[in-house]
This record gives structure tokens, sequence and C-alpha cells, in this order.
């Protein structure tokens, strides 16, 4: 039996995938432990899995509507989350992790827990990275769609040698924001590290990348030892609860719905996405299911409307989205992955971070359709969300896709690469 420490900050979208390999690897007599934000424990000893808090606490930040607002800006919302989540934390996150990994016998680090190789190298436990969309695996061949980048969509056309030189570019800029890294380094007595703190964070240590292939196929610039895993999913909510019985009967009760869905992060800086929901789900004449969150400001019953449109907290997306019609979501990798597993056509209205790359992906898929957030209007999206409705090619599409999806088994497949590991 292995003690396996899986370090992770995040969304729900951070925290569920890793979930989901830790119950796999409980299953087969291993010690897997969560190491993550203390608001989390409950969730993940709720399904029997080790926890170990990991700072920062996000309760220190204030209003969660406003940190949010911060976090998922387009142009600045990943640079906030390094410096104010990240950065700014790397003593108390390093602290935490030295605690959580002691007595470790692997360590799996996330793009975001920079402090994790740092701490893996001074106790002398291996380490696995994993990355959870293809954004972050930073590819010259594949090349992403970074949100706010100015050029972007020429950018998406040049060849490898330009992307190498940019990421050259970015490398050299952000040298700066990692000096607080390296003096930790020198302070733990490590030597200077061999790879850049957040996009060499691969260098060396095999590599779980836990999506689908049919978002991004292996490239030849990955790092050598890459698992392409396929989705690792887990989509209970805290209390582990199914669809609500007022839901089910709902879906009964007629023509498949539109589900409209913003994760566990974007109901925090809804806006006017429910109301204009709503609204175009009337003048189409469609059904729809507006899932509003356990954790955003407030729920949504006011925009009930009988038979036609149900605003509930929740419901597990791998029970819901099959019996869609087309889901609308912001394009995290989570639900993404549950979209494309559903076999359903899919609009995207991306935020920030990796959204706008996986609904880019999505849309060359040729399964969904991607509307701005800033031209979230009502006639804008009755045109596109019309548009997928009589859209016969992306429904025979989305279910190829799905075929191929749900063949993958994404979290046995990283429980077997981790275990490989520790093997040597």
């Amino acid at each position: 039996m292995a003690r396996i420490v899986f370090c992770t900050l995040g969304s729900l979208g951070d925290l569920h995938p890793y979930m989901a390999v830790a119950r796999e690897l409980a299953a087969r007599g291993h010690a897997p432990v969560i190491a993550t934000h203390p608001y989390y424990r409950a969730r993940v000893e709720g399904v029997g899995v080790g926890f170990a808090p990991v700072r920062p606490d996000m309760s220190e930040y204030g209003d969660p509507a406003e940190v949010m607002r911060k976090a998922m800006d387009l142009r600045h919302g990943s640079r906030w989350i390094l410096e104010h989540v990240v950065l700014a934390k790397l003593t108390e996150s390093r602290d935490d992790l030295m605690a959580a990994c002691a007595g470790a016998d692997l360590v799996v680090s996330h793009v975001l827990t920079l402090t994790a190789p740092l701490v893996a190298e001074k106790l002398g436990v291996p380490r696995v990275h994993s990355v959870l969309q293809p954004m972050t695996m930073y590819s010259c061949t594949d090349p992403p769609l970074m949100p706010g980048m100015p050029l972007h969509d020429q950018a998406l056309r040049w060849g490898p040698g330009v992307w190498r030189a940019l990421y050259a570019v970015l490398r050299a800029a952000g040298t700066p924001w990692f000096a607080p890294f390296e003096r930790m380094r020198r302070e733990m007595g490590l030597p200077r590290a061999a790879a850049h703190p957040m996009l060499g964070l691969s260098h060396g240590v095999p590599t779980l990348a836990m999506f689908s292939r049919v978002l991004a196929a292996p490239q030849p610039d990955w790092p050598a030892r890459t698992t392409l895993t396929g989705f690792c999913v887990h989509d209970r909510d805290g209390a582990g609860g199914g669809m609500s019985g007022e839901l089910r009967a709902f879906l009964d009760a007629g023509e498949p719905p539109v589900v409209f869905t913003l994760g566990s992060a974007g109901v925090f800086d809804a806006r006017e996405f429910w109301d204009v929901a709503a609204r175009v789900s009337r003048t189409l004449g469609v059904r729809a299911v507006l899932l509003t969150g356990t954790d955003g400001p407030a729920e949504r019953p006011d925009l009930n409307d009988g038979a036609r449109v149900l605003a509930v907290p929740y419901a597990p997306h791998s029970e819901l989205f099959p019996r869609a019609a087309v889901t609308v979501h912001c394009g995290g990798v989570g639900t993404t992955g549950q979209a494309l597993a559903s076999g359903r056509p899919m609009l995207i209205m991306p935020y920030s971070h990796d959204q706008p790359d996986n609904a880019r992906r999505c849309a060359r898929l040729g399964v969904a359709r991607v509307v701005r957030r800033d031209l979230w209007r009502d006639a804008i999206v009755t045109r596109e969300l019309g548009a997928l409705l009589a859209d016969r090619e992306a429904a025979a599409r989305a279910g190829a896709v799905a075929a191929e999806v749900r063949a993958e088994r994404g979290a046995a497949a990283a429980a077997d690469a981790l275990e490989d590991a520790l093997r040597g």
C-alpha cells in the first residue's frame, strides 16, 4: 500500500479529477491524500479519501463574488491568481505541503502547486506532474488560445518556431515574478531550478495529461514520459447526491431541454447569464434546465416557468447532460469533458484561463458553437442556439465523439500510470 499525495489548488474543476483518481487508488488498496484548500475537507473526506489542508484559505480574500470577478477576468484573471493566490502564499503553501507529504511514497503536482516540486525534492520523494487541460501542455505544434493575448487568432496560425520564441519571451518576462521562488529554493538548500518554475513543471518527471485525446492528441513536443489518460470524472456535490425528484419529473414530462450551467466558479459572476438563458429558451420554444449553483450568490427560483423552465442548484452532469438537447456552459475542462461524453452539441460562453482554448477545440471538433461573454445578449444567443438545435451534422458528430470519450478509462489509466511510477 502506497501513500500518494495529490497537490492541487483552485476550483472544483481542479479538485474533482483528483478525487476520481484517488477513489480508484483507494479501491486498489492504496492510501491517497488530497492536499488542497481547507474548505474542501468535508467534500474529500466524505468519499473516504484522506485530506491535508494547504493554504491559502480562500475565505481570507473576502467576498467570494468579488474574488471570482477578479479571478475570472478574461485579460487579467490568470495573472491575478498567480500573483495573489500562488506567489503571495508560497511560504504558507510550502510549509503545509511539507507536513502533508511527510511519509509519502509519491507526490502528484498540479500547475498551480509551484512548491510541490520543491517539497518532493527536499523530502526525496518521487513526483509525477499532472495537467487537466491541453493549454497547460504549452505545445508549439498544437498551440493554445491564450486569453487576452493580442493577435490570438493570427497566433494560432503561426508555426512552431514562432511559438518557441514566444514561450522564450514569456519565460524571460516572467522571471522577476518568480524571484521569491528561487529564494525559497536557496533557503531550502536546493540547487537552482533546471527549468522554469511554471512552464517547466514537468521537467524530468512523468506527466499525466488528464484529458481526452479528442480534445488534444499527443504532440511531438510534449514531455517524453506523458500518459494521456482521458477525463477523470467525479461529479457529485458535497452531499454525494444524484438528481432530485423534481428534476427527474421535469425531464420525464417533455422533450429534452437545453441545459445551462456555469460550473462552480462562473456562478459567482453570472451577471445576465440566467436571465438571457430563460428569455432565449422561451423565444425558441424549448424547455430549459438552469443549474444555478450551490455555492453562488443566490439561487434563482424566480426563473422557474411551469413545465418550460426549471432552475435548480445542482445535478450531476453525468446524469443530466445525456438527457439534454444541447448543453450551454463556460468551457471549464471538467464540464467540457462531461459535455463531450454526453453526446450532445454544446454552446460555450468562455470566461478566462483555459476556457477559450477548450471552447475553440470543441468548435474545431464540429460539436460546439462559441459566444463571447461580452456578446451574451438575447439576439446573439437566440441565433446561435437556434442554429445549433437545428444542426443535425453537429448532433451526429457529437454522438461519434462521445463514443471515443466514453471508451477512455481516465481514472483507471491515471492510477495505472501512478502505480508504474511507484515501481520506478
